[in-house]
């Protein structure tokens, strides 16, 4: 059985949630593009597993395929493998006309969407999780992006997919560790949207209920990016816990994965939050206990200065002020404008 979410934006565009997709992505694609060319982009990692059952479904549906596999891993995501996927789209002699398909996790859709937007001044892409992580957050919404020296995400494009198609069944050769970071952008999304939402979660196990939980992600994510899509208000809520988040993926050298990052900026910001009075008491206990009970970490092994260093290069700063996200109550979130010294003062209540 499959779910479709439509996802209105500048472009819109369904997400079909099931199991065993893959298998038939090619007619979904043909449905909602005239090309019948495409460039697979994808990983090293996910290039065994799911590449050839891609390629098989596009070409039944009468596609010309080409495959750019690249070195898996957050440390590749950069702008010499940006530049090796714009190189390959174009001794391939893509078009216009012609389209990108994203298969794998969040650096895959960033990275491929990312070269989709600037290829020939931009071209059709169609996004293809693998992961949870990507199939609940990163596939939805049209951020592409790739990372710079300075910080995560520094480079990039709003351009919104032609389709995305999320097939659970790829979640089964997840191991542990990257299904949790799928857990932690759910959990994100139960806190700041949807307290009947989180109390499920809270009580369910995820994986006996994935095509409902990725449906409700993309849900509320859908919701947010039809009032913002580039981010000028309300999208910012969904980016609690990502300003100290992505500073402790910096200062790890991207040795911490993007949603154990997010857990503990998840517990940084509800503590600083707790502190400075922007949030209730009790908020930060009921973060912490989220993520106990699905495994993802609590404790930050970086000192203040430091993360405030990483984020004082966050592409979330604008001039000399940076938001932040704090709940006001499980299930609402709101932003808080900070400038730089304020910004410390939050990180150090943070620890």
């Amino acid at each position: 059985m499959m779910e479709r979410v439509y996802v209105r934006a500048s472009r819109d565009y369904d997400v079909l949630i099931g199991a065993g997709l893959l298998d038939t992505c090619g007619g979904e694609i043909a449905a909602v593009t005239a090309s019948r060319r495409c460039a697979l982009v994808t990983d090293s990692t996910v290039a065994p597993l799911y590449a050839r059952r891609v390629e098989a479904s596009l070409r039944k549906a009468g596609m010309d395929v080409c495959t750019y596999v690249f070195p898996a891993g957050e440390q590749n995501k950069n702008l010499t493998t940006y530049g090796a996927i714009l190189e390959f789209l174009a001794e391939q002699k893509l078009t216009r006309s012609d389209f990108v398909a994203a298969l794998g996790g969040g650096v895959t859709g960033d990275m491929a969407g990312f070269a989709a937007a600037t290829y020939q001044r931009g071209i059709d892409y169609i996004q293809l999780p693998t992961t949870f992580l990507a199939a609940s957050d990163s596939s939805v919404g049209g951020k592409t992006a790739v990372d710079l020296a300075a910080g995560k995400n520094l480079a990039g494009a709003f351009w919104p997919p032609r389709l995305v198609v999320c097939d659970c069944g790829a979640f089964s050769t997840l191991p542990p560790d990257t299904f949790a970071d799928g857990v932690a952008e759910t959990l994100k999304h139960g806190l700041i949207a949807d307290r009947d939402f989180f109390d499920f979660l809270m009580k369910e196990p995820i994986r006996d209920h994935l095509p409902a939980v990725v449906k409700r992600n993309v849900e509320i994510k859908a919701a947010v990016v039809a009032e913002d899509e580039r981010e000028q208000g309300k999208r910012k809520l969904l980016n609690f816990g990502h300003t100290l988040g992505h500073a402790i993926e910096k200062c790890s050298g991207y040795a911490v994965p993007h949603g154990h990052a997010v857990a503990i900026g998840m517990v940084l910001a509800s503590r600083a939050a707790e502190r400075l009075g922007y949030s209730p008491g009790g908020t930060l206990a009921a973060v912490i206990a989220a993520n106990v009970r699905h495994n993802l970490p609590i404790k930050c092994s970086y000192t203040a200065t430091e993360l405030y260093d990483a984020a004082t290069g966050d592409k979330k700063r604008r001039g000399g002020t940076i938001d932040v996200v704090v709940l006001e109550e499980i299930g609402r979130a709101r932003t808080v404008e900070l400038d730089m010294e304020g910004l410390r003062a939050f990180a150090e209540a943070a620890l």
